[in-house]
């Protein structure tokens, strides 16, 4: 038998038959080199596959001993690789490797085709030539031209062998198998048996499709796929391991949730089983099935009874008060007594910083119940509040879903904050779907678009908040239960200051009580000259600030506690930033101070007048609203049809022009109730005659000279006593409010209450 030497390229998963052709691409360095060496050779090349495709190097030992003797008919060079098409010439067998010149190089003997039995090649080859077309036609693909066939032997039945296991074996091993038979009747019964195994395995196939197709119900509860694969792990002889769902499914049959929602639950699971798991539908199905689940459906909390004790919980949080603590004592009280009341919906309308939000966190606190919040400011979808349907990618629950979900229990306290601040546009109105929510009639079937189903909101306690009673839309504020929050007085700010803010800031800051004093009228100094607000916020930022400054004392100058001074103060904080009592120094012509409420609170609003030679126009500047803008005109023509009256000449009027202003140009201003206080100033102005530097009015006026009645009171008293005013004039209609201005206002201030512009002018001006 001959010995050849020829280079060795070593092929990952590739198995070259004689007579056949095969195309590889060529990367590793070592087969390119192989390939070029190959033109010293007569361009032959041994081809052999190797066992482990992961090795890169591969070894003696990695290789096959059996490969092909082939011939190189093309190479191109592609990027860095080669394009080859090699064309196998005949078996062979390696006996040796070796390197020569840098190259893998191996000594084969050929291997000559052997026939076992001459008299059953010709009827074993027509039975494979039968199959082979079979199956090519089977796949559409070219057949083995029999037409050009004469005589069946040994070396046709070779070809048609090889040609088969070219085409048709797809696992390495095999194939190698094919290579390495010699014997031709051999190659031709693997064949045969190679095929009746295929066709076994399609009968198989077969019959698990007529068991699946027979188990499908006539409502196709269960898809074809699942079936199959089912079908495929019994074949197996394994099992299924279970749906991925199975939780879920138990959660629904073992819990109470109402009747409606299992059906919806059982819905759901026959649509997750008849899809395949790999469909993104599955995992929409999945995410609502878990929402549907695990939002609170029959989970509620106990309430705590102690009229007392939830009393004791209001009081220790918060100072004042007693309107809002007085409600919700209320409403404990009842449903101790009937057992069964629908949650009011309260609103707690106040400036910031006046304790809505904790407040509210308090209730929750003294009831016992979980509390949860969103915030309405700026939402203009309503899309937020109801959910988006489920045809829309990434769906979810609207915001009330989602804070019940959070809460775990059918009965939190639900704080909706800032429900001053909704907007709307193209894609709703929020403050629409704000209505099923907050109006008890209909909470209790209420409609989120992603959940489907009604859900109960009745036994939630909704809290709501806003900085402006007219900000809220007017179908809401229908339904809501208003408690109005004012201002703090300077004494309600400083019981809180000592109480409770000074107390939080020394644990954030790591002080003890020891480290850092300050005196109550060291905290009266910061309320009058360091803050300027309705609520606390920057009376505890200032605080904050005092005891990080103590801090950094404490720690640098090795000092044991520092006692808080006016020096001191002034030395952190700066020099101080409001005067305490902004009120005239002395009495003006042409100046009134008017009163003003804010988001903040109550401001004091001085206005002033002069007049000049002109033409009778009128100027107004201070960026005044369109309401103010009305109340100069207003006021300008109430003293023009009654400037007898004033000792004022008709012709004044056409000679001069009048300008009035409102310090602090660049803050806007507006609101129905400045009317009195611009009318007294062009008195004033017109007549020369000074205005009352203690007095301080609010209150609109009409043509006929009628004061109309005000709006926060409370909070201008409060601007005015803080500001050293003692003297207030208010619209007689506005007396009723005087029970809601603290004790230690009323001390101090004397109220005026009047009917017309002539007692407002009586009372403000000065005779001579």
């Amino acid at each position: 038998m001959s010995i050849y030497s020829y280079p060795l390229l070593c092929t990952r998963g590739a198995v070259i038959f004689p007579m056949q052709d095969l195309a590889v691409e060529v990367g590793r360095q070592v087969s390119i080199d192989a390939v070029n060496y190959s033109n010293a050779y007569n361009s032959n090349i041994v081809l052999v596959s190797q066992k482990d495709l992961t090795i890169d190097v591969p070894g003696p030992d990695d290789v096959y001993d059996h490969g092909t003797i082939c011939r190189i008919k093309t190479s191109r060079e592609r990027d860095d690789h080669l394009k080859v098409i090699f064309s196998g010439i005949t078996r062979c067998r390696i006996t040796k490797h070796f390197i020569k010149d840098d190259v893998n190089f191996v000594e084969v003997e050929e291997i000559q085709d052997t026939v076992s039995n001459d008299s059953e090649i010709e009827e074993l080859t027509k039975r494979a030539l039968a199959e082979f077309n079979a199956i090519a036609q089977k796949y559409n693909r070219p057949g083995f031209p029999i037409r050009q066939l004469n005589v069946f032997d040994a070396s046709l039945a070779s070809v048609l062998v090889d040609t088969f296991a070219q085409i048709y074996v797809q696992d390495i091993g095999i194939k190698q198998m094919f290579l390495e038979e010699a014997n031709v009747n051999n190659r031709l019964e693997m064949m045969l048996e190679h095929i009746v195994k295929e066709r076994n395995m399609e009968m198989i196939e077969q019959e698990i499709n007529e068991r699946v197709k027979d188990s499908i119900e006539d409502s196709q509860r269960d898809y074809y796929l699942r079936e199959k694969l089912k079908a495929i792990k019994d074949e197996l002889g394994g099992s299924d391991g279970g749906s991925d769902i199975d939780d879920l499914r138990e959660m629904v049959e073992n819990n109470p949730y109402p009747e409606n929602v299992k059906e919806k639950a059982r819905e759901e699971f026959k649509r997750y089983e008849m899809l395949p798991p790999t469909t993104g539908e599955t995992g929409v199905i999945r995410t609502y099935l878990e929402w549907l689940l695990n939002v609170p459906w029959y989970q509620k909390s106990q309430d705590n009874e102690n009229l007392e004790e939830a009393s004791r919980v209001l009081d220790e949080d918060h100072y004042g008060l007693t309107k809002v603590k007085e409600r919700i004592l209320e409403y404990l009280a009842v449903k101790q007594m009937t057992n069964s009341l629908k949650s009011p919906i309260i609103c707690l309308v106040g400036p910031p910083g006046v304790g809505k939000t904790s407040l509210a966190k308090s209730v929750a606190r003294a009831l016992d119940r979980k509390f949860v919040k969103i915030s309405l400011g700026g939402v203009r979808d309503e899309a937020e509040i109801r959910g988006h349907r489920r045809t829309y990618l990434g769906a979810l629950p609207g915001r009330i879903i989602q804070g019940m979900k959070r809460a775990g229990t059918l009965n939190p306290v639900f704080l909706i904050d800032e429900i001053d601040k909704m907007s709307s546009d193209y894609k709703g109105d929020p403050s629409s779907a704000m209505l099923e929510v907050l109006d008890p009639e209909q909470n209790s079937q209420f409609s989120d678009h992603y959940l489907e189903e009604p859900y109960d909101l009745s036994d939630v306690l909704f809290i709501c908040t806003a900085n402006y009673r007219d900000n809220i839309p007017a179908a809401l504020l229908d339904r809501l239960e208003i408690i109005e929050l004012s201002s703090y007085t300077e004494i309600e700010k400083q019981h809180i200051a000592r109480n409770h803010l000074i107390k939080k800031q020394l644990d954030l800051n790591g002080l003890k009580e020891n480290q850092m004093t300050l005196d109550d009228d060291m905290i009266l100094y910061l309320i009058r000259h360091y803050t300027r607000e309705a609520g606390v916020r920057q009376l505890e930022r200032t605080i904050g600030t005092l005891c990080r400054k103590s801090v950094l004392m404490i720690l640098k100058d090795n000092k044991k506690s520092v006692r808080i001074t006016k020096k001191l103060i002034n030395t952190w904080l700066g020099h101080e930033i409001y005067d305490y009592g902004t009120k005239e120094k002395k009495n003006q012509v042409g100046v009134v101070t008017g009163l003003a409420y804010t988001s903040f609170g109550g401001d004091i609003l001085p206005v002033e007048v002069n007049y000049f030679e002109g033409k009778g126009a009128l100027i107004v500047t201070g960026q005044l609203g369109d309401v103010m803008q009305e109340s100069t005109k207003i006021a300008l023509d109430f003293i023009k049809a009654n400037a007898k009256k004033y000792n004022i000449p008709i012709s004044f009027f056409e000679n001069h022009d009048i300008h009035i202003h409102v310090p602090e140009g660049a803050v806007p201003k507006d609101g129905p109730s400045a009317g009195v206080t611009i009318t007294t100033a062009i008195v004033s102005a017109l007549t020369n005659k000074p205005v009352k530097k203690d007095l301080a009015m609010t209150g609109e006026v009409t043509l006929r000279g009628n004061v109309l009645p005000i709006g926060g009171l409370k909070e201008k008293s409060l601007a005015a006593h803080r500001s050293g005013i003692t003297t207030i004039i208010i619209p007689k209609g506005n007396i009723k409010d005087l029970d809601d201005i603290p004790d230690t206002v009323k001390e101090d201030v004397q109220y005026i209450p009047v009917e017309k512009v002539d007692q407002v002018i009586n009372e403000a001006i000065i005779s001579d």
